[in-house]
């Protein structure tokens, strides 16, 4: 009964998952430099954008770290502000425009409320729970609240559940854990609702969080993120086609359920690895090839064998192990017959490129799959007439970047433990 509420509420042009099975939708994926993007600056060059970008990525990383792995903490410390990718929702009843960034690596899904103690300028209203028909508090008996980085009771005479994530810079959200019904706008169909999501009141926040953006949407593989929390009706599936970084007009896709089922010439599959913490997506690096020299890769901090990588559209570079980016840049150097330049802070390989080139084909070596890159996934442009390796050193860290995926359809099947990848172009998926 309450369910049919919930529906006759949300509105007949709007798929209830709650009443779906094996439903298939898609939703923008926006890159925060898009003309789509809040963040977008039409003063900034492609070359700036690209440079942000590396930066982020860089100081990303840190979440990575050994010491940001616990198995007592639901959630690792992460650093705010460097996600690459914007998802726009709406919370509550009636329904309330969220634009927040959308991060593969972190599990709860939180927005900035009013009433607030103590908020971050953001340029959107504030999320009010008072106005929603359908917001309501999680008890801190909850199983569901035991798992949420920092839940607890809010006080001895308060039994509500509160939150606290505390991220790697010292930035932090604090809040109200509470249920209410979220909407995806989707691009195929009607919208689509969850009612009952877990998320994030936050009434508390402070730190590098840009007001660009009102809060964050957690896809990585815990209890309490958005993958999880779509539950039955999505079959464990999810998959992304990344555009390339000069296709600032148009949005990437993320798609859900029946339409995210990879499959086709071309496509190949790796093992998805279940380890502590379950909010990242691990896989399996065997070695990576340049031309015909291949390099065996021995392991990262993750492990040095099966769950060694880590696979995160939030990161723009691939960052490697510094050991292995010697061999890795070693063997690109030998084989590329080009002029060597000096790029941006950061980069150890850059060459002239005053004119389109081809790089030496990289081949990546997952468990099962060899993933052919191809140079825009290899090499970017740092300026008209340097282009740089897109793989970096990171101390013992292992992490598979964006630019490595973009122009590749992606699909995660958490209930056959896969990721998939086909060669696909984006801009016509």
């Amino acid at each position: 009964m309450a369910a049919a509420i919930v529906f006759a509420i949300i509105s007949l042009s709007t798929l209830c998952l709650t009443d779906a099975q094996n439903v298939g939708f898609s939703v923008e994926l926006i890159h925060r430099d898009s003309i789509k993007s809040p963040f977008y600056n039409p003063f900034e060059t492609t070359f700036d954008r690209v440079t942000n970008a590396f930066r982020r990525s860089f100081s990303r990383v840190h979440r990575f770290y050994p010491n940001s792995i616990t198995t007592t903490e639901a959630n690792p410390d992460v650093i705010v502000n460097t996600g690459e990718y914007l998802m726009n929702i709406s919370l509550g009843t009636p329904s309330f425009s969220v634009v927040a960034l959308a991060d593969i690596g972190s599990d709860l899904i939180w927005t900035q409320c009013s009433p607030c103690s103590q908020c971050f300028k953001q340029d959107a209203p504030f999320f009010d729970p008072t106005k929603s028909s359908t917001y309501r508090k999680m008890s801190c008996s909850s199983n569901s609240c035991e798992n949420i980085q920092g839940g607890t009771c809010a006080s001895p005479t308060d039994t509500s559940c509160i939150y606290s994530v505390t991220y790697g810079d010292n930035s932090f959200s604090k809040g109200d854990i509470a249920y209410d019904i979220l909407t995806l706008g989707s691009t195929t169909g009607q919208a689509v609702a969850l009612p009952d999501t877990i998320i994030g009141c936050g009434n508390n926040n402070a730190g590098t969080f840009s007001g660009k953006a009102s809060g964050i949407i957690g896809l990585g593989g815990g209890e309490i993120s958005l993958i999880n929390q779509l539950g039955s009706p999505i079959n464990g599936k999810f998959s992304y086609c990344l555009l390339p970084m000069t296709q600032i007009g148009k949005s990437s896709k993320m798609n859900f359920g029946s339409n995210a089922i990879v499959s086709g010439p071309g496509t190949v599959s790796t093992p998805l690895i279940e380890k502590s913490p379950t909010t990242f997506y691990f896989l399996t690096l065997k070695a990576i090839s340049v031309g015909t020299q291949r390099i065996e890769f021995n392991g990262s901090s993750f492990g040095t064998d099966e769950g060694n990588i880590v696979i995160d559209s939030g990161t723009t570079l691939t960052l490697l192990p510094s050991d292995f980016y010697s061999q890795l840049e070693s063997a690109m150097d030998s084989q590329f017959n080009g002029i060597r330049a000096q790029g941006p802070q950061g980069f150890n390989l850059c060459y002239v490129a005053i004119h389109e080139f081809e790089a030496p084909e990289v081949t990546v070596h997952f468990a099962n799959a060899d993933v052919k890159l191809k140079t825009l996934n290899t090499f970017v442009k740092v300026d008209d007439s340097t282009a740089c390796f897109a793989f970096s050193p990171a101390q013992n860290i292992a992490i598979y970047g964006n630019l490595a995926q973009m122009n590749f359809l992606i699909g995660y099947d958490i209930k056959s433990q896969t990721v998939s990848f086909k060669p696909t172009d984006c801009s016509k998926n």
